[in-house]
């Protein structure tokens, strides 16, 4: 499994968002704290990660980033992710929960696809098989940043987009429309939590992470002014602070 590293210390885990890459965790990864250690795995199918293996499941991602913490010879770390990431970590925490010293959810949601959300996931499914990685991009940019998004971070997310391979993205939107409702699990997380959330996310809005933040007994809650679903990316100094200030409060 391909990943990328920044820093020195305790480790921290990043998962990214679908359907992108590590790569947009390089914000975070060129603003590490002191004492910490930041790792970012390409998810499988994306970007240099491992091939994908249709039928993919979140429990599939999970296993993957096990291995690799496995590889690196790390008993537990901060783990964490964005959007699909989140997912990942919600699954990896249902497999592994001593291996999580704390947890990040960032502009995730607990729930399960609503009907609707199933719909819309097999329509995106038709439209990634008619008309590519481009299609997908051009549906989903609105909704990923917020109107006022800078323009070169669009260009970015396009491109990081338009990179996907139609079975990877095939594959991982078949696991996130059959992936489990985690909201039983909420109770259960006994570890800090830090939940971070784009005001303006029209994806996994403010309530989402509100919901959560009141089910987890050791959780903290960041609003990232001005940001969309890729709050890391769109706001990465106010992002980034809100993580330091999290791993440092931890010590």
């Amino acid at each position: 499994m391909a990943w990328l590293e920044s820093g020195r210390g305790w480790p921290v885990i990043l998962l990214h968002g679908f359907p992108l890459t590590a790569d947009t965790w390089r914000p975070q990864l060129d603003a590490v704290p002191d004492g910490w250690r930041f790792i970012a795995p390409h998810l499988r199918g994306f970007g240099s990660g491992p091939p994908v293996q249709a039928p993919m499941s979140v429990a599939d991602y999970a296993a993957d980033v096990l291995a690799l913490l496995d590889a690196l010879a790390l008993d537990d770390a901060v783990i964490g992710g964005l959007s699909m990431g989140g997912y990942v970590t919600f699954a990896m925490h249902r497999a592994a929960p001593a291996r999580f010293t704390r947890m990040i959810l960032a502009d995730t949601r607990a729930e399960a696809d609503t009907p609707q959300g199933r719909e819309a996931r097999m329509q995106m499914r038709e439209l990634v098989a008619r008309a590519g990685a481009a299609g997908v991009a051009a549906q989903m940019l609105p909704k990923l940043l917020s109107p006022a998004a800078p323009a070169e971070t669009v260009a970015f997310v396009r491109r990081t987009i338009e990179s996907a391979s139609p079975p990877a993205i095939d594959a991982a939107l078949g696991a996130l429309m059959d992936r489990p409702d985690s909201t039983p699990e909420l109770a259960r997380i006994s570890c800090p939590v830090l939940l971070t959330v784009g005001d303006a996310d029209a994806i996994t809005p403010p309530a989402d992470a509100e919901r959560m933040h009141a089910a987890i007994a050791r959780a903290s809650l960041a609003v990232i002014r001005d940001a969309g679903h890729l709050a890391n990316l769109e706001q990465p100094a106010a992002f980034s602070r809100a993580l330091a200030d999290f791993l440092a409060s931890a010590l």
